[in-house]
């Protein structure tokens, strides 16, 4: 298993209704409700979010397809809106996007490029199998059992564990689930094993460097 984000997207809500400080790779953004719904409306709400995040990849594909035809096109828009319709108990949500040319590109590109907005790869996620999954983080338990090598030790708190076929997908060198032994520190170099500790979401590992103990 591998994440397709290098660092996961940090959201973090305060008092303040209902304002959302959204972090990525390189900044952060607010999202918020509008005023309907008890919100200030000083960042796009959870919808619009998820409209601009298939709009963007719409055009983002769309010009990468454009500049490698080397066509001339300087411009697209993309509209997109969503509705739901629930019939025999089954929710169906529709997302319509509207794709709108400059004057003068020809019907062939048009056609093709419809068709290339289509399938991006947001298209593609949305369209598919998708489940969504929610693991909180605990306070450390008592418990903890430690691995060690003359360099590094790792902690694992099995009681706050939720995560382990990452690490052994991920890193089976070190991570081996079939062993009573389960974790090998010195089966990686010490930043590798360093890195994919902190990827543990749920605090269950703990990755200490022995030389500066």
């Amino acid at each position: 298993m591998q994440y397709k984000m290098e660092k996961p997207v940090k959201g973090t809500i305060e008092t303040e209704k209902y304002q959302c400080t959204i972090e990525w790779r390189n900044g952060q953004i607010i999202a918020d409700e509008p005023a309907s719904l008890g919100g200030k409306d000083t960042g796009p709400d959870p919808y619009s979010l998820l409209l601009s995040s298939l709009i963007s990849c719409k055009l983002i594909t769309l010009r990468m397809y454009i500049d490698r035809k080397q066509w001339d096109i300087p411009e697209l828009t993309i509209n997109a809106n969503l509705y739901q319709e629930t019939k025999n108990e089954l929710t169906t949500s529709y997302i319509d996007c509207d794709l709108i040319f400059p004057a003068g590109v020809p019907d062939d590109q048009r056609v093709r490029l419809q068709e290339i907005a289509k399938n991006c790869p947001v298209s593609k996620l949305l369209q598919g199998e998708v489940k969504v999954r929610m693991f909180a983080f605990r306070e450390p338990e008592t418990k903890t059992i430690r691995y060690s090598t003359e360099d590094v030790t790792v902690e694992w708190k099995p009681e706050l564990c939720q995560h382990s076929t990452r690490c052994w997908k991920q890193l089976p060198q070190v991570f081996k689930p079939t062993q009573k032994k389960w974790i090998e520190p010195d089966g990686a170099d010490k930043e590798r094993v360093e890195e994919q500790v902190k990827r543990c979401p749920s605090g269950a590992l703990v990755f200490i460097d022995n030389k500066k103990v």
